[in-house]
């Protein structure tokens, strides 16, 4: 058999498996809309952890992280820095925000917003920036399994034909299982992908420059500029600190506050599983560290990819490693995908009903159901339709997609934490916001010391929500003590376990 077949053999039995656990982890879930969007509120501390860290590491990791290495060296270490500073908010907010979700029955982030600050414009406007946000990061996954596959099965299995045969399987088990299916893959998918990442990001070095530290050694004297903070831009030329930190601080904000991610505390069977979800997240990290010497040791390698995010998959083609290693790298890049693809969406057609037609409509559990499953083919659908433009870059793509998840974090905040914050200015602020993020974005020039339109979006965003929450009348204390005094909502037993 040739190569592309023996591979091709391997990524089918890899969909094969993915999907049956896909279809068995669905079934624990109950049929109703809470088992279907929340899991019954039953995920214990392993499908926990990796529901988490496998949701944000995807194929952004593991094909854009070494095309940044590759290509902007230093300036990848960005990615290594957010995780870790943006998760633990979570310790605090995540069992804040699933206590209230217990009494309430929420099971999305715009529902617990919304219940604090009731307003169909306000459900609707965070339905829409989180399906605008969900839709490049979905596109990013299924460019990255359309990359892999092309580039391992040497163009005979096309990216378009890639992307449509890996996500077709996502499609299948997160509607037949919703989130059930998404925990249990993404535990399979989380472990699969760090053994793969760890075996090429020792193996590599080793095979080319005879280990870690001459890799290095050669990297500072012949390209001594991708070793040095905070590396390069896209044409090149130093990346600005400006545009270094503040892409660090847009991500941090946003990490823990992505819908997907956020919904999961509602997920969890106690508060206790939440924080030492929290505790243990940083260990997932560990997983960028393969990758970025995967990334350091194409720098010097010969030839080189038609874009910076074919590196890897263009250096296991050109080592001459065996059929079967090749196959299983390319299972991996699919875990990394399809592991943040299926939450992501998931959550799309979850938070499009719950929060986009439920305030206008009534609807038996039944119907809520059937029209979250008709809407993951459609985001699905419009998600692929984005993947077949080549040209965009991966981690670009997600940069997009935090400045408008930014957005989100002040509401958050003031649902949980701020007794005077009114419904008129989170809804103020989050049009203020999200409307300078926008216009940043599509005019990057304007951007003052290069900073993420995002920041410059929130640098507008709260003033207006505090500014307008004073000149309006305050809620009802006992309004507000259901949603800031969380200390009591628990029942006996839930809050730590």
């Amino acid at each position: 058999m040739e190569r592309w077949q023996v591979v091709t053999a391997i990524l089918a039995g890899y969909l094969g498996l993915t999907l049956y656990i896909g279809l068995r982890g669905g079934r624990s879930s109950s049929a109703s809309v809470q088992g279907y969007v929340a899991g019954d509120r039953d995920f214990g501390l392993l499908v926990m952890y990796f529901v988490t860290g496998a949701t944000v590491f995807s194929a952004f990791a593991f094909l854009g992280g070494p095309g940044w290495v590759y290509s902007r060296g230093a300036a990848a270490f960005y990615i290594l820095a957010y995780g870790v500073l943006g998760i633990a908010p979570w310790y605090w907010i995540g069992p804040r925000a699933a206590a209230v979700g217990r009494r309430a029955g929420y099971v999305t982030q715009a529902q617990l917003i919304t219940g604090r600050f009731p307003s169909r414009p306000l459900s609707v406007l965070l339905a829409v920036l989180s399906v605008a946000a969900f839709i490049p990061y979905v596109t990013l996954q299924m460019q990255g399994a359309g990359i892999v596959i092309e580039a391992v099965t040497d163009g005979h299995i096309p990216l378009w034909a890639g992307a449509a045969l890996a996500y077709g399987i996502v499609v299948v088990y997160v509607l037949r299982g919703g989130v059930g299916a998404v925990g249990w893959t993404n535990t399979f998918q989380g472990i699969f992908m760090i053994v793969i990442a760890w075996t090429l990001g020792l193996y590599l070095p080793y095979r080319l420059y005879g280990g870690i530290g001459p890799m290095f050694e050669r990297i500072a004297v012949e390209r001594p500029e991708l070793l040095t903070a905070p590396g390069l831009a896209a044409d090149g030329s130093p990346w600005s600190w400006g545009a270094y930190s503040s892409s660090i601080l847009v991500s941090a904000i946003g990490i823990s506050l992505w819908p997907h991610l956020f919904m999961k505390a509602f997920t969890a069977r106690s508060d206790k599983i939440i924080r030492r979800t929290v505790v243990l997240f940083p260990t997932f990290q560990l997983f960028l560290i393969p990758v970025f010497l995967i990334g350091f040791a194409g720098v010097l390698f010969p030839g080189a990819p038609e874009t910076p995010d074919f590196i890897l998959p263009f250096m296991i083609l050109e080592t001459g490693l065996p059929s079967v290693v090749v196959g299983l790298f390319c299972a991996g890049a699919l875990s990394a995908s399809m592991s943040t693809g299926d939450a992501l969406l998931h959550a799309a057609a979850s938070v499009t009903v719950e929060d986009g037609i439920r305030p206008f409509r009534e609807m038996s559990d039944a119907s809520q159901r059937r029209v979250i499953q008709v809407l993951v083919v459609v985001v699905g659908v419009i998600a692929y339709w984005f993947a077949l433009d080549e040209d965009s870059s991966l981690v670009v793509l997600l940069l997009t997609a935090y400045g408008i998840i930014a957005q989100l974090a002040p509401p958050v905040v003031a649902t949980l934490y701020s007794r005077r914050a009114t419904t008129a200015g989170v809804l103020s602020g989050l049009i203020a916001g999200s409307a300078t993020s926008v216009f940043f974005l599509f005019n990057p020039a304007l951007r003052p010391l290069e900073l993420h339109e995002g920041i410059l979006g929130l640098i507008v965003h709260v003033p207006v929500l505090i500014i307008v929450s004073l000149l309006t009348g305050s809620q009802a204390p006992a309004h507000v003590d259901d949603f800031v005094a969380t200390d009591d909502l628990a029942p006996e037993g839930t809050s730590e376990g």
